[in-house]
């Protein structure tokens, strides 16, 4: 009897469980799920694994017991920011793996002192978002002498995979500038004045984004830019450089903006000048925060190329695979969306 009461309290206790995942709201996450940023696209599905695999000999030493260090490139004062760390953090908590965060606080000499204080703390592993591409060196050479492997997230640097680190996890920042040229000729019948806000300088999302920008744009030979400015990621420098870019060119009616903290800030500054952003001034951007898919919506950005913040599962599972001696790809290349008025609103909740 004793026996048939505890299988009928597992069989309703099952029932339970299952109404109440039944009854969970849309985009509700549920234990186990990938976390950071919000909305239901809480991690990152991988476009490819490519180049050489590195083979390493790792430490004996298994995830939940060993101490990783994150260093944050710049201030968390956008979305994307915040979603990365978040997400890391997160996914930290979830495995019970020890965290050290540091911020660089958009100082380059900053991030390679925070890498070696976190050395000299014993990390295990080292996640590195680099602020440059250039300049980190220092740092890398620190965790080889140190024995420390280093994944690098979001951005890439100088170096040599499986020597100065072990791989990159981010998307093709190439590609996403040669997908903004392609939207902005599609949305401007190939003929256009374009003005670009560029990134960090130096960064190699900058590098990438405006190269493959540029280098696209030579198939339409209708389309000129017409200036290329820094707004340096930031909504407010973008505002900014908008409104002289406007002055100095009052006939531009197409904005390539490589984030859209920018976008956001250049759609401010055309209202301001009386143009109708989105009619009269094309806007292209690149991350994929809620407000700007959400501008989308409302007409005043034409199409957003997602760029996916949420490294955490990703990054974690890729140094539980180094320590469990797997091999690792020296290049893995996420998936991005791009969202247009056709998909916006049905996407809005995946946004960050």
């Amino acid at each position: 009897m004793r026996s048939m009461r505890i299988v009928g309290l597992l069989a309703a206790l099952v029932l339970a469980l299952a109404l109440i995942a039944a009854c969970a709201p849309p985009g509700a996450k549920t234990e186990g799920q990938g976390s950071g940023g919000g909305g239901e696209k809480a991690q990152q599905d991988v476009a490819q694994a490519s180049g050489d695999v590195c083979k390493v000999n790792p430490p004996d030493l298994a995830l939940e017991d060993a101490v990783v260090g994150f260093s944050q490139p710049e201030k968390e004062v956008n979305p994307f920011r915040i979603a990365e760390t978040e997400s890391i953090r997160s996914e930290a908590k979830q495995r019970n793996v020890k965290l050290l965060y540091t911020n660089a606080q958009s100082q380059a000499s900053k991030q390679l002192s925070d890498i070696r204080d976190m050395i000299a703390q014993d990390v295990d592993a080292l996640i590195i978002a680099p602020l440059l591409e250039e300049g980190l060196d220092p740092a890398l050479n620190a965790a080889k002498q140190a024995k420390v492997p280093v994944f690098l997230i979001d951005r890439e640097t100088a170096g040599t995979p499986c020597e100065d680190y072990i791989t990159f996890m981010g998307s093709n920042f190439f590609k996403q500038g040669k997908q903004a040229a392609d939207i902005m000729a599609n949305l401007t019948d190939e003929k256009a004045k374009v003005a670009v806000l560029e990134g960090t300088p130096g960064a190699s999302v900058t590098i990438d984004r405006t190269e493959g920008f540029e280098q696209e744009l030579k198939k339409y030979p209708d389309m000129e830019i017409v200036a290329s400015q820094t707004g340096e990621f930031l909504r407010t420098k973008g505002q900014t450089v908008m409104e002289q870019l406007i002055q100095a060119n009052p006939d531009i009616n197409a904005v390539y903006a490589e984030n859209d903290e920018m976008a956001l800030g250049a759609i401010q500054a055309l209202k301001d000048a009386g143009k109708d952003p989105g009619q009269d001034v094309k806007v292209v951007s690149i991350d994929g925060t809620r407000q700007a898919v959400q501008a989308i919506i409302t007409g005043d950005i034409n199409a957003v190329i997602e760029t996916n913040p949420r490294f955490g599962p990703l990054a974690f599972d890729t140094i539980e695979k180094f320590l469990a001696g797997k091999p690792i790809p020296q290049k893995i290349i996420v998936q991005d969306d791009v969202y247009t008025p056709k998909n916006a609103e049905e996407k809005l909740d995946e946004t960050y």
